[in-house]
């Protein structure tokens, strides 16, 4: 079985990474230019041709693609290979349009796979582990590629797909799950269900690999000391491949990128220009080992930050920050840039579980923002001044935290829907006017 730590990739110096990434990119580019006609259209109005590109130095002459372009190429438009050559597809929820749509060769799922293998093995992975994937399955592509990367480690891989909690855990005491791969919510639930029936005894999980939606330190906190396990963070995009672009190692100070696969660049949001290493800004990746759908410069939306500083883990591959939110996603609520991150922190730091909604509305052509958060059983209380003091304490504290004023509703324990995939935590009532 082969050790999806590979040294000789995930520890190559920066001149060996820099000259797989050069070869790759002048390929992909050539491959894009040639069999996709609305790639080659973007780049001929930007006057750009394959001979232009020599190294990842010339990258920034390439246009952008933004979801919009997946959308509007919706199905085959940025279809790279012959159709009959796809073996797979896999797509977004399409909640805000048309679906985005990636096509995958054998090869780019064999390579996925690699990722989300390195990523498990990054979390103390072996074939020795039993690896308990509850992301969604179908066309979501957290359940295959967890999946399969547990497969290529050699794990007894339990495909639970999310919903049924009841299953859930008798699969994880029955079965001696070690390690819990779904989004940081519904791990949080499970966490919250397990210390409510005394379960903690009885289960074996070491380690989490949670990803898919935004989650602070103080989430990871939380379901570490619920889960008696230590959760690591993992990042994809369905656009890019999937979860496995980067993930966390045991120094956890940031995802390593796989750079053999993707290339990472952080720019100005607004101005497009390309930022140097350690500034914030949105991460853009450019794909240069796909052969069915291989994106170049794809705005993520998401803020980060990349890292070039060594690592302790041995691994050389850039590092990026959890997002800090994304340029799409973000409100902007009586001008104020507001991030749910900012939110939960606050909650978390005052001692409240991770359930909690975000409801902006408009009156009288002025932005309300409400934040309904849960009380765990030991707070709740049926005493008004009780509870109007707490939620005083906390429109304060986010006041502090946001630079604006929040109206704040506690509400009784279990009054929240939980999720069992990506959890639902802003209702824009704005959108609906």
């Amino acid at each position: 079985m082969e050790n999806y730590y590979q040294p000789e990739i995930e520890c190559a110096s920066r001149e060996q990474i820099k000259a797989w990434q050069d070869e790759r990119l002048v390929k992909t580019v050539k491959h894009v230019y040639e069999h996709v006609p609305y790639y080659r259209n973007l780049m001929e109005q930007k006057g750009v041709s394959p001979d232009d590109i020599k190294s990842t130095d010339d990258l920034h002459k390439l246009p952008f693609l933004t979801k919009d372009d997946l959308r509007e190429a919706y199905p085959y438009g940025l279809l790279a290979v012959p159709l009959e050559d796809a073996v797979r597809i896999q797509s977004t929820s399409g909640t805000t349009g048309r679906r985005v749509v990636a096509f995958y060769t054998q090869h780019d799922l064999d390579l996925w796979e690699d990722c989300c293998a390195r990523a498990i093995m990054a979390a103390g992975g072996t074939k020795e582990d039993v690896v308990h994937v509850c992301y969604g399955y179908g066309l979501f592509t957290g359940g295959p590629g967890l999946n399969g990367g547990s497969h290529k480690v050699g794990s007894l891989t339990l495909p639970m797909s999310s919903g049924n909690t009841e299953r859930q855990l008798q699969f994880m005491c029955d079965l001696g799950s070690t390690i819990l791969c779904c989004t940081p919510s519904y791990a949080a639930y499970l966490g919250e269900t397990i210390c409510e029936r005394g379960l903690q005894d009885e289960i074996k999980l070491k380690a989490g690999i949670f990803g898919a939606e935004a989650w602070s330190q103080e989430m990871r906190r939380d379901i570490e000391q619920k889960l008696h396990i230590k959760a690591y963070d993992i990042y994809g995009l369905t656009e890019i491949s999937g979860p496995g672009v980067s993930f966390e190692c045991s120094e956890q100070t940031g995802m390593h990128i796989n750079e053999d696969h993707f290339i990472a660049e952080i720019i100005d949001p607004v101005t497009g220009e390309v930022l140097p290493d350690g500034e914030k800004g949105e991460l853009v990746f450019t794909c240069i080992t796909k052969e069915a759908f291989p994106l170049i410069r794809y705005r993520t939306r998401d803020i980060c930050v990349l890292n070039r500083k060594p690592c302790s883990c041995g691994r050389t591959h850039v590092k990026m920050s959890k997002p800090m939110g994304r340029s799409d996603d973000m409100l902007i609520v009586k001008g104020v840039n507001v991030f749910p991150s900012q939110i939960e922190t606050v909650l978390l730091n005052k001692g409240y579980p991770a359930n909690y909604q975000i409801i902006v509305s408009r009156e009288h052509n002025s932005d309300k923002l409400e934040v309904q958060v849960e009380m765990t059983p030991e707070m709740f209380s049926d005493k008004l001044d009780e509870v109007s003091a707490r939620e005083k304490e906390l429109v304060d504290a986010l006041k502090a935290m946001l630079g604006i004023y929040a109206k704040v509703q506690l509400v009784a324990p279990k009054h929240i829907a939980r999720s069992e995939g990506k959890a639902v935590r802003i209702i824009d009532k704005r959108n609906l006017y």
